[in-house]
């Protein structure tokens, strides 16, 4: 059986796509040498394919289907270009390895369903990538809503204010900022921060979104706004551009209720700037503790989705974040993708 634990021995992995992200990972495999190792890695890159061979001692190949051909791994991580992933995690998941997809799952609602129907019928687990929800500053604010503490939920703001430059982001690769590869703003950059709303808010009603490409060459935008409506009644926006000068300005999140008010801010919702409630809890002497400094937008996430995806194959836990958890990020991105594309107001779910 496919999903039987594996408790006698280190989970394997391998890693498709030795890019930006990829060092994230080889790290979180690292921090848990105890129960994980890197055995293969994998790019269609020879000087990428070279230098993850050389950091990390795992065997290297030059396309996914001979790594697949000789490996041993129990799961196949992919931070290759986010349209890629579909079909990808179908040829893993055929070979019966588990998948572990970097955000987005994929570029296509369509693709979404793809993966997980794939992951489904081959018995085998999918993984999406949600490193930011493992926030201390989060996973505070998410016991908050979770108890309650803010009675009804009035309003909800995000804002992401980065900066991705043409000359060193965008011109590093031709699949950047494609409809087809890798979408813009809210798919790629904001990804993580379109996910808050549903898991900290709840399910949405409808949304409307504008997009916009005002600086950056690229087929899809570097800037966007989107309208929430949920359907427990609260109000929102997501307010995103890569444009912000000189650099990365802001990561947050504010959320307004009717006994509460808290802002997670910082440049990657690293600061917990505002903290008030009607009641008082144990809980809220952590919020100084909570905060962090960072100089990066992933945030220090990574290696504690490791231990949930470490522990679910070792049978020691349900997956935080599986296929169809990340189908529910995935649904968004695409209703406002179709709402700023036909001008329209798009309910969810997208399908009934």
């Amino acid at each position: 059986m496919r999903n039987a634990p594996i408790t006698n021995r280190k989970i394997r992995f391998a890693l498709v796509g030795c890019g930006r992200i990829a060092k994230n990972h080889f790290d979180s495999i690292r921090q848990h040498a105890a129960h994980a190792e890197l055995v293969d890695v994998c790019d269609i890159d020879p000087a990428a394919l070279e230098r993850a061979v050389q950091s990390t001692g795992a065997a290297g190949h030059a396309s996914l289907t001979a790594l697949l051909e000789k490996t041993t791994a129990d799961c196949v991580i992919l931070t290759t270009p986010s349209g890629l992933h579909p079909q990808q995690a179908v040829e893993v998941a055929r070979a019966g390895r588990h998948v572990l997809s970097e955000k987005p799952m994929a570029t296509k609602w369509e693709d979404g369903l793809r993966m997980v129907r794939a992951c489904e019928e081959a018995g085998v687990r999918l993984f999406v990538v949600k490193q930011n929800r493992k926030n201390a500053t989060l996973q505070l604010l998410k016991q908050a809503v979770s108890q309650k503490r803010f009675g009804q939920i009035y309003m909800v703001t995000l804002n992401v204010f980065w900066q991705r430059p043409q000359v060193g982001y965008y011109d590093q690769a031709k699949w950047r900022g494609t409809w087809e590869l890798d979408g813009g703003a809210f798919m790629n950059q904001a990804s993580h921060y379109v996910d808050l709303l549903e898991w900290l808010i709840g399910p949405i009603d409808s949304l409307h979104a504008y997009t916009a490409t005002l600086a950056r060459d690229i087929e899809a935008e570097d800037s966007g706004v989107l309208s929430v409506r949920w359907r427990n009644g609260a109000l929102g926006s997501l307010n995103c551009t890569m444009l912000t000068y000189p650099k990365n300005l802001e990561g947050s999140i504010t959320i307004l209720g009717e006994k509460g008010t808290v802002r997670v801010g910082g440049m990657a919702v690293n600061e917990i700037q505002e903290w008030q409630f009607a009641d008082s809890r144990p809980e809220d002497a952590q919020i100084k503790a909570a905060s962090y400094e960072t100089t990066s937008v992933y945030g220090f996430g990574h290696p504690l989705y490791y231990d949930n995806v470490i522990q679910t194959l070792r049978g020691e836990a349900e997956p935080d974040v599986d296929g169809r958890e990340g189908l529910k990020s995935l649904e968004v991105l695409i209703a406002a993708y179709r709402s700023a594309r036909d001008g329209v107001r798009v309910g969810l779910p997208l399908e009934l």
